[in-house]
């Protein structure tokens, strides 16, 4: 992360925006691993007003050094003070721009979200309450037809992502 020679007015103006900052919404869907998450739009509605209240202005500039592509986020205060930090960019098809504009997607999201200590809300209880025998089931069990967790996407026996809901549960067979 880097600063301003003097970061008071921001630390001061952030103080009082995160009393506001709420959580992002898990409003947008992922079919492939079957989940909603808070989009850059939900994110960006979560802090923008209470930043802006506080003279703070968020700036996410695209850009390249030795170590390759990177989002930088950027929190700009009235003042003229100044915190940011850089997210490099891990994208498997470089030629390829739509994979390019996602990868600039979650960097800002991520970014920002990190910049401001904003939450997602969890708003999916209904999976938090599943039976786990049940939920296993569901999400690797061979006879369901399915080779990866229904949850994460990790192949059958193999680990699960870092706080994936059926981690507890690594079947490699049928319930």
């Amino acid at each position: 992360m880097k600063t301003s020679d003097s970061i008071v007015n921001i630390s001061k103006a952030l103080l009082e925006a995160q009393k506001k900052i709420g959580s992002a919404k898990k409003d947008a869907v992922n079919p492939f691993f079957h989940s909603n998450y808070a989009d850059l739009g939900s994110v960006m509605d979560a802090c923008k007003d209470a930043l802006n209240e506080q003279g703070i202005t968020v700036l996410q500039p695209v850009g390249t050094d030795e170590l390759g592509v990177y989002v930088e986020t950027v929190l700009l205060h009235s003042s003229g003070e100044w915190i940011s930090d850089k997210l490099n960019l891990a994208v498997k098809e470089q030629n390829n721009p739509q994979a390019q504009g996602s990868a600039i997607s979650y960097a800002r999201r991520y970014g920002l979200q990190s910049m401001v200590f904003i939450p997602s809300e969890d708003d999916d209880a209904e999976k938090a309450t599943r039976p786990v025998a049940k939920m296993a089931a569901k999400s690797i069990s061979p006879s369901n037809g399915a080779s990866k967790c229904y949850d994460c996407g990790a192949p059958i026996g193999k680990p699960h992502a870092t706080g994936c809901s059926s981690a507890k549960t690594l079947l490699t067979e049928p319930i």
